[in-house]
C-alpha cells in the first residue's frame, strides 16, 4: 500500500512540476500582436512588434510544453495570427507615410 501511495505522489509531484513549467511564449506572441496592431500608425514599431510575436509564436509551438497543452498552443496560433495581421496594418499604414517623407 505505501508504494503505491508514493507513486501516485509522484505521479501528482510530475504534472505539478509540468504545470508550472509551462512557456510563457503563446502569452509573450498574443502580448506583442495586440500591441502590433494596437501602435501600427507608430512609424515602424507596429511592424517590428508583429515580426516579434510571429516569431515568439513559432518559437512556442516548436516546444514540447506547447505541443502537449492544446490551449498553450491555440495561444501561440493567436499570437502568430495577431502578429501577422499587425505586419499587414503597419505595412498598409506605411508605405503612404513613406511616400511622403
Amino acid at each position: 500500500m505505501t508504494a503505491a501511495v508514493s507513486r501516485l505522489r509522484s505521479s501528482v509531484d510530475r504534472n505539478e512540476k509540468r504545470k508550472q513549467q509551462r512557456s510563457r511564449l503563446p502569452a509573450v506572441s498574443i502580448a506583442f500582436g495586440t500591441l502590433s496592431v494596437a501602435s501600427f500608425w507608430v512609424l515602424g514599431l507596429g511592424f517590428l512588434l508583429g515580426v516579434a510575436a510571429v516569431v515568439c509564436g513559432a518559437i512556442a509551438t516548436s516546444r514540447s510544453a506547447v505541443i502537449d497543452d492544446e490551449a498553450a498552443s491555440l495561444r501561440a496560433l493567436l499570437g502568430v495570427v495577431a502578429g501577422a495581421a499587425g505586419i499587414t496594418v503597419s505595412a498598409i499604414a506605411l508605405f503612404p507615410m513613406l511616400a511622403h517623407l
